[in-house]
């Protein structure tokens, strides 16, 4: 264990043990890679929110369903998740509709409705991402730091039984170094879970407005067939 008067950040992580340093580097690893994810899912879980209000205004606007279907068909991208959605929809239904003229309602809804329900699970599938990793950061890096802080510890006490005489200036600078593996641990962690919560809960709120859609849609496609 090496003893330095220098109780700097930088002085106490480069004094630190290497398994230590080695844990600290993957622990910075892990906060970088969460704060890459929180900044990317708010920037999506936002452009989804903004489409999927436009969208909703130019479908409740009153205009006809097959020319909206063409315009978010030429700009599926730029349209957003819900106008995907509905274009699956729409376009079974149309394929539906010119081969099954004339027949039941059940028969013509059935393909708009697995089309649309697929389409929902991939866009779903596409918010969601990343949510795993924010989740095993925010739960398994505390858990990192202490292992870290443990064995700074028992490295500084390993290296206090070779001294003559410990005094509290030959201990603080290793139970320091060690506590510094906690501090980066939370440090990931805090924000992984508040921003794993938020996501969620943005997310869940989105589910509920294609739910809503998908079932307020094959009503007014029902409303046709009949």
């Amino acid at each position: 264990m090496q003893v330095t008067n220098d109780m700097s950040l930088l002085s106490l992580i480069s004094h630190a043990s290497v398994p230590v340093q080695l844990i600290m580097l993957m622990l910075l690893g892990i906060s970088i890679m969460s704060w890459t994810y929180i900044f990317a899912k708010r920037m999506a879980i936002k452009r989804a929110h903004d489409q999927t209000r436009r969208f909703e205004d130019d479908f409740w606007s009153g205009g006809d369903l097959s020319m909206l279907q063409q315009a978010v068909a030429s700009r599926r991208d730029e349209q957003g998740a819900l106008a995907r959605i509905f274009d699956a929809g729409m376009t079974e239904f149309l394929k539906a509709r010119r081969g099954n003229a004339g027949g039941d309602a059940t028969a013509l809804l059935d393909g708009p409705r697995r089309a649309m329900r697929a389409a929902y699970q991939r866009e779903m599938d596409a918010l969601e991402s990343h949510l795993n990793f924010l989740a095993s950061a925010g739960s398994v890096s505390p858990y990192i730091g202490l292992l870290g802080t443990v064995w700074g510890i028992m490295h500084a006490f390993i290296g206090l039984s070779n001294m003559q005489q410990a005094t509290l200036a030959s201990v603080a600078p290793g139970i320091a170094e060690a506590l510094i593996a906690t501090a980066i641990g939370l440090f990931a962690a805090i924000p992984a879970v508040v921003a794993y919560n938020r996501f969620t809960n943005d997310i869940d709120r989105i589910s509920i407005r294609f739910d809503s859609f998908v079932d307020e849609f094959l009503n007014i496609l029902q409303r046709q067939v009949r």
